[in-house]
């Protein structure tokens, strides 16, 4: 799973001020950008028109996905698809089991790196198993993040301290989304004539994009209050864990061992699909499609980096639709190195939940102390 969605609708009651009791669905739905307010039999009410955007756009990203997978379908018919599938074989499904082993134990590492420098206790073994769920959650539900609040819940309630488990969480994933980003700027600077063959098929995505972020960046300015205030909180927090000098090397570590991995997923399912490039030309189109996988307008992965790929490969002179089959091959070999993901599923609701973890009492950024966050109510994970 690739950094998707980083960041999305995690605001008050994270860096802002703590949630008021709600239940786990308060605290859920604060984190994915869905603002309710408790009303009769339990439904949610939406507070004026941003509410309607909040409620409705995770479900309108997905539409766009789907629009974009529908789009590549007709465009390049369903034998390409069904030849691709036709493909994968035994070897592709042990490597991809191999490899999802060994960057989802990077990112385990990585979360337990900066979990620990907020204060929070996390064990490898708890670490891994949980990020083989969330993973798992992720590639089978819209959205793409559910995993990762499920994920981000699930420690909190276990180490006592929601709030600051949501934040390990996000700047975990966001320190891997940094060194993709990172990977892919060198990508474009190193291959500037493939960014000018791509040019005119990425414009309406970038020109898209690029209204978002000016729209964001104008929020942020215009803020004042609550918002100006979990923005700071926010990038103080980032400051603090993902420049620390204890802290700094291995999150920077096992986000560049989680990146390879990917990369190496990519070029197998490439091998398999038929694409018999050389790696020097294949890694700068993986990077680009890896990096449109952070746009949070996708199913499970799906979507964007289907459309990139085939563009960056038509681009590249390996035809379109052979890039197309290679981003097939891949979300579905990404898919089963997440299954042990189920697994964890299965275990953890047959075995009976383990005791809490025991928190380790450090404060929640060196100059405070631990923010206190009421209690959720209900049972279960």
């Amino acid at each position: 799973m690739i950094e998707q969605g980083v960041g999305t609708g995690f605001g008050r009651g994270v860096w802002g001020p703590a949630p008021q009791r709600g239940g786990r669905m308060a605290v859920l739905g604060g984190m994915v950008g869905a603002r309710f307010r408790r009303g009769a039999w339990g439904r949610p009410l939406l507070r004026g028109g941003g509410g309607v955007a909040r409620a409705y756009g995770p479900w309108l990203r997905s539409l766009v996905a789907v629009g974009i997978i529908a789009s590549l379908v007709w465009w390049h018919s369903t034998d390409t698809l069904l030849a691709a599938l036709g493909t994968i074989n035994g070897a592709a499904v042990l490597a991809a089991l191999g490899i999802g082993f060994m960057t989802t134990v990077s990112s385990a590492l990585r979360w337990r790196l900066v979990a620990r420098r907020l204060g929070l206790r996390l064990p490898v073994t708890a670490a891994v198993a949980d990020y083989y769920r969330a993973l798992f959650l992720n590639a089978v539900l819209p959205a793409g993040v559910l995993g990762d609040v499920h994920r981000a819940v699930s420690h909190g309630r276990d180490a006592g301290d929601v709030a600051r488990a949501v934040r390990a969480v996000v700047l975990e994933r966001l320190a891997g989304l940094i060194v993709i980003i990172a990977a892919g700027a060198a990508v474009l600077l190193a291959q500037p004539a493939l960014l000018a063959a791509m040019a005119p098929g990425l414009a309406p995505g970038l020109a898209v994009l690029g209204g978002g972020v000016l729209v964001a960046a104008l929020a942020v300015v215009l803020a004042r209050g609550r918002w100006g205030r979990a923005f700071a909180s926010a990038t103080a927090d980032a400051r603090l864990v993902l420049l620390a000098r204890g802290t700094w090397p291995g999150v920077a570590l096992t986000s560049v061992l989680g990146l390879a991995g990917y990369i190496a997923l990519f070029a197998v399912a490439a091998r398999v699909a038929g694409a018999d490039a050389s790696l020097t030309k294949l890694v700068p189109i993986i990077v680009l499609a890896l990096l449109s996988m952070g746009l949070p307008v996708n199913v499970g992965g799906w979507g964007p980096r289907e459309a990139t790929t085939a563009l960056a490969f038509g681009a590249a002179g390996l035809g379109a639709e052979q890039g197309l089959a290679v981003a097939v091959v891949y979300g579905v070999l990404t898919l089963v190195a997440s299954l042990p993901g189920a697994v964890v599923l299965i275990v953890r609701a047959v075995v009976p939940a383990l005791p809490a973890q025991d928190r380790e009492q450090l404060p929640e950024r060196l100059d405070e102390s631990p923010e206190k966050v009421p209690a959720l109510t209900g049972g279960g994970q």
